[in-house]
C-alpha cells in the first residue's frame, strides 16, 4: 500500500519535529494544530521559546500574510523548522497564518483593554484633527441607527424595535408608537433608519428589521415554525407614531430562514437618483448566497417606492431575484455611498478573519464563501482560496476581525482635511476609523478613538459634528477648542 503524503512528511522531518509531535497525526482544529506543530518551539501562546517570539511583530523573513504562509509551508530545515506544506492541506496553512494574526492581535487588545473605558468627556489629537468626544444622547439600548430629520431633530433605533424621536439633544420618553413587529432574538432586531434624499419635500423614512413570520413546519403540517428575513418599509412621523407604512422590500415567505439566528444585515443607502440599497446577510447558510434565486447574502436596488428599475442587472432573468444588485456578501452591516463620485461601499463581517471593506459593482459576486481571508470560528479551516476568475477582491480586509459594523462618508464642515473620508464603526476592536480612500483604494487607515465600547453606526450631523452609536448612548465628535 501507497504510504499517504503525511506519513512520508512525518518520516522526512520526524529529526526536526518536537519529540511530543512525532507520532500524532495533526487535526483540523487550527489551535489543536498549533499546540501539536508549532507550540514546543514558539511557546502556547505566541510567547518564544526555543525559537523567537510571535507577538512583537519582529519578522525575520517577512510578516505579510504571504510571507508567514510561506515560513510555514516551506520551514526552515537548516535552523530546525520542519517545511509544514507537505504534512497539512493548504487551506490549514492559510489558518495558520490567520491564527497568528489573530493571537497577535488579541496581545494588543488585551494590553489596551487593561486602560479604563472612556465615560466623560475627551480631548484627543489626530493627524489631522484635534476633536472633543462627549456625550450628546443616553439612556438607550443598543441604538443601531441614527437618522437627522432637521437641524435639531433626529430619530435612532434600538435593537430590541424601539425608535425614539431626539429633539435638541433629549430623547423622547416615549418610544415611537406604530412601529412594526421585529423579531429580535440573537442577531436579528430593528436596524437601520434612513430619510428620503428629499425628505424635506417628502418625509419619507425607510426603515430595515428583521422580519418575524409563521410558515407551515415541513416536518408536520399540523405545526407552523417561527421565519424571518430583512425586510425594508418606509412610514412618515406625525405625532410621534409612524404612519402612512408601505412596504418597499419583502422576500417570499419561502426564503425566510428560522428566526434568531445570525447575519441579517440591515442597512441602506440612497444614490443621487433615489435608488435605494440595501443589504440583506447570508443568515448562515453560506453557499446559498452564490444562488441568484434567493435573496440571502446580497446588496439589493429598488427604486424609492420599492418599484424595480429596468437596468438592475438581472432584471430581465427569468429565474433571478430581479432586485439583487450583488452577491457572494457574507454579513454586510455597513453601506455608504462615496458622495465624489456615486462608488458603492460595504463592510461586512469574514468567518474568524477576514473582514472586508468592498467596491460594491452591478453584477459583480464577492465570493463568500467559495473564497475568503478567514477561517471557521471553531478553528477548522474554511478555504485555500483567497483569490478566484469572476469573483471580486475586497478593496481592503482586517485580519483578524475588528467587526466592521456602520460606514459613512463626512462631508461635513467642521473637520476640513477628513471631507469625504469615510468613517468606520467596530465592535470587537472597540474604535472608530477613519479611512482614506482615492482612486478606488485605500491609502490610509487611522484609528480616531478607541476603548469607549462596541461601536454600532458612525453619521456626520447637520452641524458638522460626527455622531457616534455606543453601547447606552450617543457620543458626538466636535472640534477640540
Amino acid at each position: 500500500m501507497r504510504p499517504s503524503r503525511l506519513l512520508l512528511a512525518a518520516a522526512l522531518f520526524a529529526p526536526l519535529v518536537p519529540a511530543h509531535a512525532q507520532h500524532a497525526r495533526p487535526t483540523g482544529k487550527i489551535n489543536d494544530l498549533y499546540a501539536q506543530l508549532c507550540a514546543n518551539c514558539h511557546g502556547k501562546n505566541l510567547e518564544g521559546a526555543q525559537a523567537p517570539s510571535m507577538l512583537d511583530d519582529v519578522w525575520t523573513a517577512g510578516g505579510d500574510d504571504e510571507s508567514l504562509a510561506k515560513s510555514i509551508r516551506n520551514g526552515f530545515p537548516e535552523k530546525g523548522m520542519p517545511a509544514w506544506g507537505a504534512a497539512i492541506p493548504e487551506k490549514e496553512v492559510r489558518a495558520m497564518v490567520i491564527f497568528i494574526r489573530e493571537r497577535r492581535a488579541n496581545h494588543e487588545r488585551e494590553k489596551a483593554t487593561a486602560a479604563p473605558k472612556i465615560q466623560g468627556p475627551i480631548t484627543a489629537k489626530t493627524e489631522l484633527h484635534s476633536f472633543t468626544l462627549d456625550t450628546w444622547v443616553d439612556k438607550l439600548a443598543e441604538p443601531y441607527g441614527l437618522a437627522f430629520l432637521g437641524k435639531d431633530r433626529a430619530i435612532v433605533t434600538e435593537k430590541k424595535g424601539a425608535a425614539y424621536l431626539i429633539e435638541t439633544g433629549k430623547r423622547a420618553e416615549t418610544p415611537i408608537a406604530g412601529m412594526p413587529k421585529v423579531d429580535t432574538a440573537q442577531q436579528a432586531g430593528l436596524y437601520d433608519v434612513v430619510p428620503h434624499p428629499k425628505f424635506a419635500q417628502n418625509g419619507w423614512l425607510y426603515f430595515a428589521f428583521a422580519d418575524p413570520k409563521e410558515r407551515p413546519d415541513p416536518k408536520d403540517a399540523t405545526k407552523t415554525e417561527k421565519v424571518s428575513l430583512t425586510k425594508i418599509i418606509r412610514g412618515k412621523i406625525k405625532d410621534n407614531a409612524l404612519i402612512q407604512q408601505e412596504t418597499i422590500y419583502e422576500a417570499d415567505v419561502a426564503h425566510y430562514i428560522k428566526a434568531g439566528g445570525v447575519h441579517f444585515g440591515g442597512r441602506i443607502a440612497f444614490d443621487k437618483q433615489d435608488n435605494i440599497y440595501f443589504v440583506v446577510g447570508e443568515r448562515g447558510t453560506k453557499m446559498l448566497v452564490q444562488d441568484l434565486t434567493l435573496p440571502v447574502g446580497k446588496v439589493h436596488r429598488l427604486r424609492d417606492d420599492g418599484q424595480l428599475p429596468p437596468d438592475n442587472p438581472y432584471a430581465k432573468d427569468p429565474k433571478a431575484i430581479k432586485s439583487v444588485w450583488s452577491s457572494g456578501h457574507r454579513n454586510p452591516q455597513g453601506l455608504a455611498i462615496d458622495p465624489r463620485n456615486g462608488d458603492i461601499y460595504d463592510a461586512e463581517h469574514g468567518p474568524r478573519g477576514g473582514d472586508e471593506l468592498n467596491l460594491v459593482g452591478k453584477g459583480k459576486n464577492y465570493g463568500w464563501p467559495v473564497i475568503s481571508y478567514g477561517m471557521e470560528y471553531d478553528g477548522s479551516a474554511l478555504t485555500d482560496l483567497t483569490h478566484k476568475e469572476g469573483m471580486e477582491q475586497p478593496v481592503v480586509y482586517w485580519l483578524p476581525s475588528i467587526a466592521p459594523c456602520g460606514i459613512n462618508f463626512y462631508t461635513g464642515d467642521s473637520f476640513p482635511k477628513w471631507k469625504n473620508n469615510l468613517f468606520l464603526a467596530s465592535l470587537a476592536a472597540m474604535e472608530l476609523r477613519r479611512i482614506e480612500i482615492k482612486d478606488q483604494k485605500v491609502v490610509k487607515q487611522e484609528v480616531i478613538f478607541k476603548n469607549a465600547g462596541r461601536i454600532r453606526h458612525v453619521i456626520g450631523g447637520p452641524d458638522g459634528a460626527i455622531y457616534v452609536l455606543l453601547p447606552e448612548r450617543i457620543a458626538r465628535l466636535t472640534p477640540a477648542q
